[in-house]
């Protein structure tokens, strides 16, 4: 009884860990810092994910009458001149909206402070990067999400058989993979398709991150269950399964994800490519 309660425990664990690394890590998660402003710390969240939401606010939590800001953005990995939105003071916030991108278009923006002749960028060093999609539905979403790390919780109390004596390893085995394809070989390319109009961009159709880990991992557990019969140490096989799966979840998400490609689009459309220098 301990030995269980101990091994569900040791998988809880890893799964919240790996829950909230994939929460704060990524190209998606918004962008944290502060400035120094008349000798006040000025915090800020910038953000690297439109939602699907009509409106996509850029907010400084700057309630200051003598500031002035402006977000300077264009269209990702293109030539465009670069675009200039004066920020206006609403509700205690120096904000400014930026325009709406189709699914899996992304603009780089930086925001600019500027007071008594003294302007400050935000953030100092490289342009965010903020990519857009379509709206998903919360049924669809939240399952995959609980879906997904579900399949962490039961692969890594898998992997565990390694210690236990009489291990369940064909039952875990089949509950990791039934699990794991709900989540990321239903609801994971239905969340794509309405996010972004595609339900699969991975191998071999593209080099979508996400769908190859996917891929991956699926992979690797029907090795796994193909072999149990047959491998001299089963128990060996699923550990080895189980790390995997927990590196590959190490990756953050949306790496090498869907992206517009403006070029094409602007072809599609009819519209000429801009030649013209970089402009700032």
């Amino acid at each position: 009884m301990m030995q269980k309660v101990l091994f569900w425990s040791i998988s809880v664990i890893l799964t919240l860990f790996l829950a909230t690394y994939q929460r704060v890590t990524g190209p998606t998660y918004p962008v944290n810092g502060s400035f120094n402003l008349d000798g006040k710390t000025i915090k800020y969240e910038l953000p690297r994910s439109s939602d699907g939401a009509e409106h996509t606010y850029i907010r400084i939590n700057l309630n200051d009458p003598s500031c002035s800001g402006k977000v300077t953005w264009k269209r990702f990995k293109t030539q465009d001149n670069y675009s200039i939105i004066n920020m206006e003071l609403k509700d205690g916030q120096l904000q400014a909206e930026l325009p709406r991108q189709p699914a899996a278009g992304k603009l780089e923006y930086t925001v600019q402070i500027t007071k008594e002749g003294k302007t400050i960028s935000v953030p100092d060093m490289s342009p965010v990067i903020i990519r857009f999609r379509d709206p998903i539905p919360i049924y669809i979403l939240m399952p995959h999400i609980f879906m997904i790390f579900l399949a962490m919780l039961i692969a890594t109390r898998t992997g565990l058989e390694y210690f236990n004596k009489n291990p369940r390893l064909k039952f875990y085995t089949i509950l990791t993979i039934v699990i794991f394809f709900i989540g990321g070989f239903i609801l994971g390319p239905l969340v794509q398709y309405f996010a972004f109009g595609a339900f699969w961009t991975g191998f071999p159709f593209g080099i979508d991150l996400t769908d190859n880990k996917t891929l991956i991992v699926m992979i690797t557990w029907l090795i796994v269950f193909f072999r149990l019969n047959k491998s001299k140490n089963p128990k060996r096989l699923v550990l080895h399964a189980a790390i995997i799966m927990f590196l590959i979840y190490l990756i953050p998400h949306s790496i090498m994800g869907s992206e517009l490609d403006y070029k094409k689009s602007d072809a599609a459309k009819g519209i000429a490519v801009q030649e013209q220098p970089v402009q700032k």
